[in-house]
């Protein structure tokens, strides 16, 4: 179920990734060109630490993006989603590693965030350094834990980002509180964003999906009364019959144990299987499935090609 979360979570952070920028950088309108597409670099990161899949570890909680500005540049963004409620000793260190793997491979600064989303107790360490006989590092980094705003203020913000980061905060209470309690929190989030009416049928789907799954209440009838009061909400009914189909085929045993599998081994021919399910089952687009599946847009393109599907 963790492992699923992660997934979740950033995906999430990929579909608000514009509404991320407005959230941690108070200039960003001024700064980044939000018109042009933004590059999630999920294959460049991970062939920078190829020594964490030879333990077996993943990299799909870490995310490089690459963005463009007003003034015609390149940024390029490291977002680190810390998953972990654990000791953070070294996780500066790690911070600093992928700074100087990414400056000395691809010659671009790299503005860096760290997301921590534990409980009250994580330490958000945001500085790494060392000092040895007169040789000394600062290396210094933006950091957010999810419970630095409150619920008041992330709803104030009208920003789908912001409901991501609520989202995160209320999965902390799961098996801490009632079901029904959680569901009715589960609930504001949903009416925050409806009632926002910034947001076309497809963003609500794909939020309201990760909402749903994201915070998972098993009680049937709970999930119903959901459904029920989203379609009350939006006035659409055609909402909730696509998110329930998708639920069908994410809880899918096949697909579910694809996204490990293709995730885990970075075997190629559980990747092309993995996609080929995702192409087949889902609306997803090119960039989602090349971040599910750790794979480049070209590699996505080409399966779209070989089963024949029109781009």
């Amino acid at each position: 179920m963790r492992r699923k979360n992660d997934i979740l979570l950033k995906s999430a952070f990929e579909e608000a990734f514009s509404e991320l920028l407005y959230f941690f950088f108070k200039d960003a309108a001024d700064i980044f060109d939000l018109s042009r597409d933004f590059e999630f670099m999920d294959k460049e990161l991970s062939e920078l630490f190829p020594e964490i899949e030879k333990k077996g570890g993943s990299r799909f909680v870490d995310m490089l993006v690459k963005t463009f500005l007003k003034n015609g540049n390149e940024e390029w963004i490291l977002v680190h989603i810390e998953i972990q409620d654990g000791a953070t000793k070294n996780f500066p260190k790690r911070m600093f590693q992928y700074y100087y793997r990414i400056l000395d491979r691809f010659e671009v600064e790299v503005a860096a965030l760290a997301v921590f989303t534990g409980g009250i107790n994580q330490k958000s360490v945001a500085q790494y350094r060392n000092d040895f006989l007169g040789t000394k590092i600062v290396y210094e980094y933006n950091v957010y834990h999810i419970l630095d705003h409150t619920e008041e203020q992330l709803l104030t913000m009208d920003n789908r980002f912001a409901l991501v980061i609520l989202a995160a905060q209320k999965a902390l209470l799961a098996s801490k509180i009632p079901e029904a309690e959680l569901a009715e929190q589960r609930l504001t989030i949903a009416r925050a964003l409806i009632g926002s009416k910034r947001y076309d049928i497809e963003e609500i789907r794909r939020f309201l999906f990760f909402l749903k799954t994201f915070i998972r209440i098993e009680n049937p009838e709970i999930n119903s009364n959901f459904d029920s009061e989203v379609e009350i909400l939006t006035g659409n009914e055609k909402v909730m019959g696509i998110i329930e189909a998708i639920k069908v085929i994410t809880l899918e045993e096949g697909i579910e144990k694809g996204i490990v599998q293709g995730i885990e081994t970075g075997a190629q021919n559980k990747t092309y299987e993995f996609v080929e399910n995702l192409l087949l089952n889902t609306d997803f687009d090119i960039p989602k499935i090349a971040a599910l599946a750790n794979t480049t847009q070209s590699f996505v393109k080409k399966v779209k090609t070989d089963i024949g599907q029109e781009f």
